[in-house]
């Protein structure tokens, strides 16, 4: 019993990893139709196109019309919890991993969407973006490339 209960446990998370993509929440841009703060799904296995699906609209995006990477974070101490539990909390960091994507939309103009991206899809976002785009990713800040890099 507890051999399927792991495979189950194990085929799951397999499963939702295999997933590209992920949830994300555009946090602004150009694009009038997308509200500061939109919850959604960002979408990397199209193979033309960067999708961002919310429930109010989506936005399409060609790879080949993608000219800006740009990753950054921001990171914070969690000091309302090191106040109401322990100071502990102050020795961790909370860190928001944010995407800037800049493209060129069907009318030929300047456009960008900046997303906060959940941890998890970080990597492999970034990842599936410069290979499909053929862009390089830049860094807002020397604390960015050393935490994505690992060094």
């Amino acid at each position: 019993m507890v051999r399927v209960l792991s495979l189950l446990v194990l085929a799951v998370m397999a499963g939702s990893a295999a997933q590209p993509g992920g949830h994300a929440t555009c946090m602004g841009g150009t694009i009038a139709s997308i509200r500061s703060g939109t919850s959604g799904q960002l979408v990397t296995d199209a193979p033309n196109a960067f999708l961002f699906v919310a429930s109010s609209t989506t936005v399409t995006i060609p790879y080949n019309k993608i000219n800006m990477l740009e990753y950054g974070q921001d990171v914070g101490r969690r000091v309302l919890l090191a106040w109401a539990v322990s100071p502990v909390f102050l020795l961790m960091k909370a860190r928001a991993h944010y995407l800037t994507v800049g493209f060129i939309d069907a009318d030929d103009h300047q456009q960008t969407l900046v997303f906060r991206l959940d941890k998890r899809i970080v990597r492999s976002t970034l990842a599936t973006l410069e290979a499909r785009s053929g862009r390089n990713r830049t860094y807002q800040d020397p604390d960015a490339r050393k935490s994505h890099r690992g060094g």
